[in-house]
């Protein structure tokens, strides 16, 4: 049986809403810990629980750490347009000196940045350039929007060519975890696995705190990631192709050969894999799916994927249930023909 994953958020933080994907097939949920902390969540696992239930489901909840995702701080929604300058300052500083002319930033990210380097923000939608870096008088970067977007607080920040040294574990990743075990938490999404110590370092957090018995997810984002995949299948319970970073890391028209690559791997050792991203993105305004995300879903299942997940479909989108409902009954329609 193929785990069905949906992700919480304000489109689906409902019991009946719950109830109603789990009755289309949800297995299982993901609670993004990117925005928010575990301890704010009790409400909603209360209520996951409770509707999972309702549908006699034991439900997997997962939790998707912060790890070492490089991310802008909070700021107010920015329309970016090509051809706009914005500026990249250190967050450290910004309480410190009252500087509201920038997008704040982990001083690691200015310290890496170069004249020239391309920026991704926001699993890639936003592109600029960087045209003047940090310098002792300057602190801060200018860069100019190449392919424009709206920008939000949190959003993912990559540069591209470039791999900045970040822990496994952020302070509150650790705060969460402590948590996790006694909230019913089962599984544990590490995010930009790169070697076997990211997922040891985890493992190492989760039996310090009661979570023995929780499931670790290694989400595959970078070419490190794939260089080192089997190295991790030891400490993983389950691979994750996390196409949205992953799709950062190479040119889009290379990304299905690095998922079938990963796909091959996994299935010949028989290790538990996940696909993820943009699976029914349509989904979030439409009722119903485009033709080519229904094949996604089938090949990912006929290749032989354990769970799919969507993430802003359900979190975010207009259609939670239908959502379930497409997912579900596609990964359903591939199983028949294993």
């Amino acid at each position: 049986m193929v785990d069905i994953f949906g992700t919480l958020g304000p489109s689906c933080d409902d019991k009946s809403i719950l109830s109603a994907m789990f009755a289309e097939g949800m297995t299982g949920i993901r609670i993004n810990l990117s925005h928010v902390m575990l301890r704010d969540c009790m409400e909603s696992i209360g209520r996951i629980k409770e509707a999972a239930k309702e549908n006699s489901i034991t439900p997997k909840i997962l939790i998707d750490m912060q790890g070492p995702e490089i991310r802008i701080g909070d700021i107010e929604n920015m329309q970016l347009r090509e051809g706009d300058v914005f500026y990249l300052i250190n967050g450290d500083r910004v309480a410190a000196c009252h500087e509201n002319d920038g997008i704040p930033v982990a001083q690691a990210v200015l310290d890496n940045l170069e004249v020239g380097q391309e920026v991704l923000l926001d699993d890639g939608k936003i592109l600029a350039e960087v045209t003047k870096a940090p310098c002792k008088k300057v602190v801060k970067a200018a860069l100019n929007v190449k392919r424009g977007g709206t920008l939000t607080s949190r959003k993912s920040l990559a540069i591209i060519g470039k791999n900045i040294d970040m822990p496994a574990l952020t302070e509150a990743d650790i705060e969460n975890i402590k948590l996790a075990s006694s909230c019913g938490i089962t599984g544990v999404m590490q995010p930009f696995v790169r070697s076997a110590a990211d997922l040891q370092t985890l493992r190492n957090t989760l039996d310090g705190n009661g979570g023995e018995n929780i499931k670790i997810y290694a989400k595959i984002e970078n070419m490190q990631g794939v260089e080192n995949l089997i190295t991790f299948f030891p400490l993983a319970d389950e691979i994750i192709i996390a196409r949205g970073d992953l799709g950062n890391a190479v040119p889009l028209w290379e990304l299905p050969a690095l998922q079938k690559k990963i796909s091959r791997i996994c299935k010949a050792v028989d290790k538990p894999f996940m696909v993820v991203t943009q699976m029914l993105s349509s989904m979030e305004h439409s009722k119903v799916p485009t033709r080519a995300e229904v094949s996604d879903i089938y090949n990912a299942v006929l290749d032989g994927a354990s769970s799919v997940m969507v993430t802003g479909e359900t979190a975010v989108g207009e259609n939670p249930v239908e959502v379930i409902r497409y997912l579900s009954r596609t990964a359903k329609s591939a199983q028949e023909i294993i």
